[in-house]
């Protein structure tokens, strides 16, 4: 099969600041890649150009066969391939969760009322929150609620999952409680790119990874590369990680 995701000589500026300098990098169907380095390297905006919530200056991005960089991509349709989850939650507050999951699907997908609930059900129980969907945001804890973030992205029935640093505000013991789902997520085949500073859960779920450095990528492989890395930049990154 090709690659779900192709990045191929990407480079991207904010104004006078180049944050992505020739980018490439290969995801193939049922994989998960982590793209891991310092802050500012440039990951979190290599991801967001996936998902074209950034465009590029220079370079070509194909993602589940939609050309990111192409003047007539079709935006609904790469959104119903794509899921994305951030760090923050950004539920709605006076909606349950089950709303919230069911927002995307009622408004993109159209589906009538009976498959809407199914399907918000089905992703809630992916996330082990099936006994929360009359619960509000408010009521839930940051894991929670993050996980809920998870399952709205899920019910789309997407084709590629993004996680941008989606622990990164959570305390160590909700940090587990994502981490665990994302790698079901993994170990039932979903396709995921995920940026994180999780070390430990890159070796673990990682089918690769990707280091990132000064906005290039500086070293590539399977995540076995973390515990014999090639370069200075790498080596000092992994220690200052443990």
């Amino acid at each position: 099969m090709s690659p779900i995701v192709k990045v191929e000589s990407v480079s991207k500026s904010f104004g006078p600041t180049r944050v992505l300098e020739d980018v490439s990098f290969q995801v193939e169907p049922g994989s998960v890649v982590a793209v891991i380095g310092r802050s500012g390297s440039g990951k979190s905006t290599a991801l967001r150009c996936i998902d074209r919530l950034e465009t590029v200056d220079q370079g070509r991005i194909e993602v589940c066969g939609h050309d990111i960089t192409a003047p007539g991509l079709n935006l609904q349709q790469l959104r119903r391939d794509v899921g994305i989850v951030f760090q923050s939650y950004n539920l709605f507050p006076h909606m349950t969760v089950e709303q919230n999951v069911m927002l995307a699907p009622r408004l993109v997908l159209k589906r009538n009322r009976a498959e809407l609930r199914h399907g918000a059900d089905a992703a809630l129980a992916q996330v082990g929150l099936a006994d929360k969907a009359g619960a509000y945001p408010s009521q839930l804890s940051g894991g929670q609620q993050q996980r809920v973030a998870i399952a709205r992205s899920l019910a789309m029935s997407p084709k590629l999952m993004l996680f941008d640093e989606v622990t990164s505000a959570l305390d160590p013991e909700l940090t587990g409680e994502v981490l665990r789902v994302m790698e079901k997520l993994a170990a039932d085949g979903m396709t995921m790119i995920l940026v994180t500073h999780e070390m430990a859960f890159a070796r673990k779920v990682a089918d690769e990874v990707v280091f990132m450095h000064r906005g290039k990528v500086w070293e590539h492989g399977p995540a076995a590369m973390l515990d014999a890395p090639v370069t200075e930049e790498l080596h000092n990154f992994v220690g200052s990680s443990l």
